[in-house]
């Protein structure tokens, strides 16, 4: 019998918080960004290149951040991550409300907005892994895979709450930048329980935290619980690094189908805000433009729910069936949002995108995971965390331009894509077992 206690409740909330926080955070601020564009008259492509600089940071920073994890100081990780998540979202949305008030011109606007969203970049990352070692480092193997899988759905509820709530937190004087404000005060919320109710103790079990993918309405691409545990518990081994090829023959078709869906994806996302506004002509209405792009934001992050915690446990989907059916449903989604001029087409169309997205991404990870050895999972883990973060480094930016040009450009671009993918993925993957 086990002498060590489960973490009790009352942490495990904060960690869950600590994780929610910014996935709610970032999809509120996603709802509002194109409404807060056509106010100051900004270019949207300028918009999403603070966020492409955003997942560069990210990118680069969040293996080191991971890597710091593997010692002691969690705590100080998570406060990091936390206080990084804070002073982005309360500055960014400072500089919006003044943009917005006419204190500062519309350029101005933008280059404080894009330096201050650099912050969560930088430090943003340095909260998950940290709370993943943490729980990893406290619990038997009985309880951690049920601790990890509920922290890991964090990611999940909070894409759901983010676009929700976030026509509920536009108020005077703040305005379209409320969202902002508000997210930011409930980060600082999070940061006061972190550090009331998670004693800085001694870790009981090595362990290690996983590179983590930059936070957006597509982060419900955690790994899964058991990923993390087996991760925690290779940890015990002995620490000889290990560098697989990227175009190592076992696992580079997965990485490919990876970084084509992801960007796929992340093209989508990018847009999806933006045509809300302009099909619906809300471009003069914009409390009305949060409130329906946030509607569609929400519809689509419950149909990823749906696929990945639906979906997926009952139809038992091997990794290849995963990716080629999510592929295909993403497929048919995409082409209905691109005909769609009303809210419910838009609706309809990118809930089924999103559907077959949330079946691609755990799919494209499984195949990954399982074409490689059991001492090799890290090494994958970070591959497959570089793959889905450096998705949203240009791939919005770049949908958007295209979006502006020629709409149909946009979804021309992703179908191709998706098609290729089906068309390639059904022979190219394959594990090798």
């Amino acid at each position: 019998m086990s002498a060590v206690p489960a973490i009790p409740s009352s942490r495990v909330a904060v960690l869950f918080m600590v994780m929610l926080v910014a996935a709610a955070g970032n999809t509120a601020m996603q709802s509002a960004l194109p409404a807060i564009a056509s106010e100051l008259d900004m270019p949207d492509v300028w918009v999403s290149l603070a966020f492409s600089w955003s997942a560069l940071l990210w990118v680069i920073t969040a293996p080191k951040w991971a890597r710091m994890s593997d010692r002691r100081g969690r705590k100080q990780l998570m406060s990091v991550g936390v206080i990084g998540f804070v002073a982005s979202m309360g500055m960014c949305g400072l500089v919006l409300w003044m943009g917005l008030a006419g204190m500062i011109g519309p350029v101005v606007t933008f280059m404080l907005f894009a330096l201050f969203r650099s912050l969560y970049g930088g430090f943003g990352s340095a909260a998950p892994p940290a709370v993943q070692a943490y729980v990893a480092a406290r619990t038997e193997r009985a309880e951690r895979t049920k601790a990890l899988s509920m922290l890991a759905s964090s990611f999940g509820v909070g894409t759901v709450i983010g676009p929700a709530t976030a026509h509920y937190l536009l108020f005077p004087p703040f305005g379209l930048a409320g969202p902002l404000i508000m997210f930011a005060l409930f980060g600082v919320g999070v940061l006061i329980a972190l550090h009331l109710h998670l004693p800085n103790d001694t870790p009981r079990f090595a362990a290690r935290g996983a590179v983590a993918a930059y936070p957006n309405s597509a982060s419900m691409n955690s790994p899964d619980a058991e990923e993390v545990e087996g991760r925690a518990l290779d940890a015990a081994l002995p620490d000889v690094e290990i560098r697989l090829p990227w175009r190592d023959e076992r696992m580079v078709a997965w990485l490919i189908a990876g970084l084509i869906g992801g960007h796929a994806q992340a093209i989508i996302l990018g847009v999806v805000g933006f045509l809300v506004r302009d099909r619906l002509g809300l471009h003069d209405r914009p409390w009305e433009a949060v409130q329906a792009s946030g509607s569609v934001m929400l519809i689509g992050a419950m149909a990823t729910l749906l696929a990945q915690w639906g979906l997926i446990p009952m139809l038992s989907l091997a990794a290849r069936s995963s990716v080629l059916l999510g592929s295909a449903l993403a497929l048919v989604g995409i082409l209905l949002t691109g005909v769609s001029y009303d809210f419910y087409g838009i609706s309809t169309g990118f809930a089924i995108a999103s559907l077959g997205f949330g079946l691609f991404r755990p799919g494209f990870t499984a195949g990954a995971s399982l074409a490689v050895r059991r001492h090799e999972q890290g090494d994958v883990a970070g591959k497959i965390a570089s793959i889905n973060g450096a998705a949203y480094v240009f791939a919005p930016a770049v949908g958007v331009a295209l979006f502006n040009w020629w709409e149909p450009a946009t979804f021309i671009l992703i179908g191709a894509a998706l098609l290729f993918l089906i068309v390639w993925g059904r022979k190219a993957l394959i594990l090798n077992q």
